[in-house]
C-alpha cells in the first residue's frame, strides 16, 4: 500500500500529482510500504502492533506525531527490521521507486545509512547494491508504464556512531554506480558535525557532495557546524535557521525582517534549505513558531529568498506524499502552480547532478508546468 495524497488535489484546475517533482530529501527505511512491513515481519522475526496494512500504516502516523524527534526515530526499528537481507533491501528500493514514480517524481535522491543493514550478514558492498539493484528494477518498471524517473543514493552515516569516515569512503567508492551524495543522520542534539570532522575532512579532498541533517532538532550552532565543519551544500531541513531571523515589523502584507549573519549567508549563499513541512510539525521542529503548519516558517523563508525545496522526510511515518505535501501548503499559503514550480526549480538546482543534467531536469519541469 502505497501513501495516497489527500483527495484529488488541484490548484488552478492542474492535478498535482501529474506535476514533475524533484524529492531531495527522502529516507528509504522511512518509506516501507506498511503492507511490505507485515509480509516481510515473520521472516524477520518482529513483532507488530498491527496486521492490517491500514491500521499499521496509521499506528506509523500517530507514534511519528510525537512532536519529539528521538520519539519519531523510534519507530524506525520495525521498517530497518525488514530490511536486513539482499532481497528486502532489492524489494523496498524497487517499491519505493515505483511509489515516487506515481508521486509524479521525474527525479529522486534517496538516503539511507548501510551500516543499519547488517544484522544478517551482509557487507556493507552488498547493501549498496542491493540497495542499487532496486533502484534500477524500480526505474525499469516506471519506464515500462510510461514514467521517466532517475533516483540516486545518499549514504548515510549515522551521527551517534564511529563509522563515518568508513562509511564516507564507502559512498565515494560507489561515486559512479549509484551514489550521489553523502549525508549524516540520526540524533543531531548532542552529536554535532564536528565529531565527523576526518569524514568530511575526506568527502571534501574528494570534491564529493554533501547534505547534513542541521537546524532540525537543534539549533543555529548545529547549522554554523554544518557549514563549517560538514562543508555541507545543502542542509537537512534546516527550518530552525528562521530563529536567526528577527521580524521587526508587519505592516499590511510588508513584513521587515534584521537578519544575523547565519541567516543571511545561507540566504544570500543560496544554500537549499530540504524542509519538509509535515515532519517539521511532527517532530517538533517548528514548536518555536507554533503547532499548526500555517505556523511553519516555509512561508517566511520562502518569501525572503531562501532556496527552499519542498520534501516528504519519511513517507510512512508521515502518512505522505510529495503530492500531499504541495497540497498542504498550497491550503496553508494560498501558493499557485508559479510557487510550486519555484519549489522543484530550486529542487533541480540543488540536486546532486552535473550541471548539464541539472538543466535538463529545469526542462522536463518547465514543460511539465506548461502543459
Amino acid at each position: 500500500m502505497s501513501i495516497e495524497p489527500t483527495g484529488d488535489a488541484t490548484v488552478q484546475g492542474v492535478s498535482l500529482r501529474s506535476l514533475p517533482k524533484v524529492s531531495l530529501h527522502d529516507h528509504l527505511d522511512g518509506a516501507v510500504r506498511p503492507s511490505t512491513v507485515i509480509e516481510l515481519a515473520d521472516e524477520a522475526g518482529l513483532d507488530l502492533p498491527e496486521k492490517d496494512a491500514r491500521r499499521l500504516a496509521a499506528w506509523f502516523a500517530k507514534q511519528g506525531d510525537s512532536g519529539s524527534l528521538v520519539e519519531y526515530l523510534k519507530t524506525f526499528d520495525l521498517t530497518t527490521g525488514v530490511m536486513q537481507t539482499a532481497e528486502q533491501l532489492t524489494r523496498v528500493a524497487r517499491e519505493f521507486v515505483e511509489d515516487l514514480a506515481e508521486d509524479g517524481v521525474i527525479y529522486g535522491e534517496v538516503r539511507w545509512a548501510p551500516e543499519q543493514h547488517l544484522a544478517r550478514g551482509l557487507t556493507l558492498e552488498q547493501a549498496v547494491d542491493a540497495v542499487q539493484q532496486g533502484i534500477e528494477e524500480g526505474e525499469d518498471a516506471a519506464d515500462r508504464d510510461g514514467r521517466s524517473i532517475r533516483v540516486g543514493q545518499l549514504i548515510t552515516a549515522m551521527r551517534h556512531t564511529a563509522r563515518s569516515r568508513e562509511i564516507a569512503e564507502l559512498a565515494v567508492a560507489y561515486r559512479t554506480r549509484g551514489v550521489v551524495g553523502f549525508d549524516i543522520a540520526g540524533p543531531e542534539e548532542g552529536f554535532p558535525p564536528s565529531d565527523h570532522r576526518a569524514a568530511f575532512d575526506y568527502l571534501a579532498e574528494q570534491f564529493f557532495p554533501v547534505t547534513v541533517h542541521a537546524g532540525e532538532a537543534a539549533g543555529l550552532a548545529s547549522i554554523r557546524s554544518a557549514l563549517l565543519d560538514g562543508r555541507a551544500l545543502r542542509l537537512g531541513h534546516g527550518v530552525r535557521i528562521a530563529s536567526d531571523l528577527r521580524v521587526v515589523s508587519r505592516e499590511d502584507d510588508e513584513v521587515q525582517v534584521q537578519f544575523g549573519d547565519l541567516a543571511r549567508w545561507v540566504r544570500d549563499r543560496e544554500i537549499p534549505l530540504e524542509l519538509s513541512p509535515s515532519s517539521n510539525l511532527q517532530t517538533g521542529a517548528i514548536a518555536a513558531w507554533g503547532t499548526e503548519l500555517g505556523d511553519h516558517p516555509f512561508d517566511l523563508l520562502y518569501q525572503l529568498g531562501f532556496a527552499v525545496t519542498v520534501n516528504v522526510d519519511n513517507r510512512t511515518m508521515s502518512g505522505t506524499s510529495l503530492t500531499r505535501e504541495l497540497s498542504l501548503l498550497v491550503d496553508a499559503f494560498g501558493y499557485d502552480l508559479d510557487d510550486l514550480e519555484t519549489f522543484q526549480f530550486n529542487a533541480a538546482a540543488a540536486a546532486f547532478l552535473p550541471v548539464e543534467e541539472r538543466e535538463e531536469l529545469v526542462e522536463m519541469i518547465a514543460e511539465g508546468f506548461e502543459d
